[in-house]
């Protein structure tokens, strides 16, 4: 969902660098048609660095993070993006990468919007972050490797409404992909760089039904024609500038349809050089307000050959496109007044001047959510207790619940139940909730309740692989949850079994992560399956080698290992380091680590870690310890024990940690062989 506020800031930051250097599109002048866009083609091949397919995941962060719907800098997806709610579900970047999926939200991975079968996969296509875009796997798989085009009666229609099924475009009767209205234009100027900036090999690839045989004009004339229509319905946004800038850094060439929307119709269009802008927009009113949006309208601008759509300011700042002229502009403050006028803009991206100024002020809404109800223990475990309560209500809506122990704000939640982990064992803990509004309201506290954390058990860990992903005889990454605990595996597949269901490795690991209270000893099952020859497989925790194995045969054998003895959270990593032998793995369980066992109890001490402020400031983590830039990898985990942030070599050029958007509350940083609680206020 749009958020003015924070819209604002990422908008501000990438007008900044809105514009190409200075130079960088030298020789386009007075051209049109075929010849602009061969002159395209040279400027933006000439810089061009190839970083790879596997390069494309250390981009994303920076080309392709949510600075303007939600701003919480998870993956931002075309295909589960909702711009006008909740999102169905969102992913962290670098956080369950596909991977095998079955349904939408089991992991993302990376979408050429051109398919790699058109050009077999060959670099530099299959790489460029232009048009690679992170999408969800599952969504990603339906739309297959179809052209794009309108769908009346859909076969599939994904939780943010992207569509595949029956062309209903003129000119093509096949199975399409259709994006949601938002990402229309974002699309079409993906695919216009793509036969620009390959235009010379272009006879090479498939077509597809969607790319021409030749330079010019690239592409099929029926596609041509719905990519002219979305690229004047969805007009360039600010996350397409911020993404254009990002993309320019990464691999050295821009998206010149981005920065000169103007050219597409230059190129494909009319090659009429439209040199008229539309007149002002006049009467702009605004009609109504809520808390947090106005509602505005105004009298449609005229021009010479149509007008494409209107850019709306707030303040005196853009804030969103609109193609009627009306809109609603949202993620306003409550009880502000403010300033909105409009500008026309037509396909040449000439300007009009601005409207007449309109004011209006938002509501103000000062009633509190009621309390929720009926807070009650659900369970509790050695180091997690789960609560469920009523949903409170409110006059306009409750947005989140904040969790608190001993009094202490440990996160929120939207939901009506929770989790609790990463407390101790054998303590008391009092629990209550507090409902909040979108205006900031907050309720009266909720009941509370006492709930002890029991005693460690025996085992601390019991994995039997029942759940893991769907089989699949495929080798890919899969990540799950069981008992708590997350899992990944890499090089893996799901189909065979030893005692039930088991995952088998080739090249690659099995992970637990963040396991509570350590490991002591560790059992575990294993057979090599189809042919090879016996083998061992070793044993990490917190990435560290600890020097002991696993034995596996053609015969199911079970072993148990001794005296690993690791204080937790811990990291428990069993590695194949064969690139034949395929080694099923099942029944996994490990004892807590005991006090007792002092093995590494020195070695934890030596390199304790600590953070300064704490609370933290300013978003950012200042980490003291000895040996820091010795540490591999940092890990975030929030108030239910889920993985939240990674960071490789966090420690490499400095003692800080920069935080990606964590909301309010509690947190466990785990930094090699060492944790530290901080709060986020």
């Amino acid at each position: 969902m749009k958020k003015f506020t924070t819209l604002l800031l990422g908008f501000m930051f990438s007008l900044a660098l809105a514009q190409a250097p200075a130079g960088y599109y030298n020789g386009t002048e007075g051209l049109t048609g075929a010849a602009l866009k061969t002159k395209l083609s040279a400027i933006i091949t000439a810089g061009h660095k190839d970083n790879g397919y596997d390069g494309l995941y250390n981009g994303y962060p920076t080309t392709d993070s949510d600075h303007y719907y939600e701003n919480d800098g998870t993956v931002l997806d075309m295909y589960s993006e909702n711009p006008s709610g909740t999102d169905p579900y969102t992913y962290r970047h670098g956080i369950k990468k596909c991977g095998n999926y079955s349904v939408e939200g089991d992991c993302y991975n990376r979408e050429h919007v051109v398919p790699q079968s058109f050009f077999n996969q060959q670099a530099p296509m299959r790489g460029d972050i232009h048009f690679v875009r992170p999408t969800d796997g599952k969504v990603n798989g339906m739309r297959s490797n179809y052209p794009f085009g309108a769908v009346n009666n859909p076969s599939f229609t994904s939780k943010n409404g992207t569509k595949v099924g029956p062309s209903s475009s003129p000119g093509y009767g096949g199975t399409v992909a259709e994006p949601i209205d938002e990402f229309k234009g974002d699309i079409a100027r993906m695919i216009f760089y793509f036969v620009t900036r390959y235009e010379s090999r272009l006879s090479s690839f498939s077509t597809g039904n969607m790319l021409g045989g030749s330079a010019y004009p690239g592409l099929q004339a029926w596609e041509r024609d719905v990519l002219l229509a979305w690229s004047t319905q969805d007009p360039v946004s600010p996350t397409e500038i911020e993404r254009n800038n990002a993309s320019y850094i990464f691999q050295k060439n821009r998206n010149p349809f981005i920065d000169h929307p103007e050219w597409v119709q230059l190129i494909w269009g009319s090659q009429t050089l439209d040199t008229q802008a539309p007149s002002a927009p006049t009467n702009l009113a605004v009609v109504s307000t809520t808390t947090a949006s106005a509602n505005l309208s105004w009298t449609a601008s005229t021009d010479n050959v149509g007008v494409s759509y209107y850019k709306i300011f707030v303040n005196g700042s853009f804030h969103s496109n609109s193609n009627v002229p009306t809109a609603t502009v949202s993620g306003l403050a409550q009880g502000t007044t403010y300033n909105f006028y409009v500008i026309a803009v037509d396909a040449a991206n000439n300007a009009s001047a601005q409207s007449n100024t309109a004011t209006g002020t938002t509501l103000t809404d000062t009633q509190a959510p009621t309390a929720p109800l009926n807070l009650t223990v659900s369970s509790v475990g050695s180091n997690n207790i789960a609560v469920q309560w009523t949903a409170a209500t409110d006059n306009v809506g409750v947005t989140s619940y904040d969790i608190y122990v001993n009094g202490e704000l440990m996160g929120s939640t939207s939901s009506t139940s929770t989790n609790i982990a990463n407390l101790n064992p054998l303590t008391t803990y009092s629990i209550y909730i507090i409902a909040k509004d979108a205006a900031g309201n907050v309720s009266p506290q909720s009941n509370a309740v006492t709930a002890t954390t029991t005693a460690l058990s025996e085992n601390c860990g019991d994995e039997n692989f029942e759940t893991i992903p769907p089989s699949s005889s495929n080798y890919s990454t899969y990540n799950w949850t069981s008992n708590g605990i997350s899992w990944t595996s890499e090089d893996s597949r799901t189909d065979q079994t030893i005692n039930g269901r088991a995952i088998t490795i080739r090249d690659g690991f099995i992970t637990a992560l963040s396991v509570p209270n350590g490991i002591g000893n560790l059992k575990v099952t294993t057979q090599l399956k189809f042919s090879g020859s016996a083998g061992t497989l070793k044993i990490f925790v917190n990435g560290t080698d600890t020097g002991k194995t696993v034995p596996y045969s053609s015969t199911v054998t079970t072993t148990t290992v001794t005296d690993i003895n690791v204080a937790g959270p811990v990291e428990i990593t069993l590695q194949n380091s064969s690139t034949t032998n395929r080694v099923a793995i099942d029944d996994m369980s490990w004892t807590c680590y005991a006090p007792s066992a002092s093995v590494n109890e020195s070695s934890a001490s030596k390199n304790a870690i600590s953070i300064y402020p704490n609370p933290v400031k300013n978003g950012e983590l200042n980490v003291s310890g000895k040996n820091l830039s010795e540490i591999k990898t940092a890990q975030i985990f929030d108030f239910t024990g889920k993985l939240v942030q990674t960071a490789s070599q966090p420690f490499k050029n400095s003692g800080k940690i920069a935080l990606k958007n964590l909301p309010k509350g509690v947190y466990i940083l785990k930094a090699g062989n060492s944790t530290a609680k901080f709060i986020v206020e």
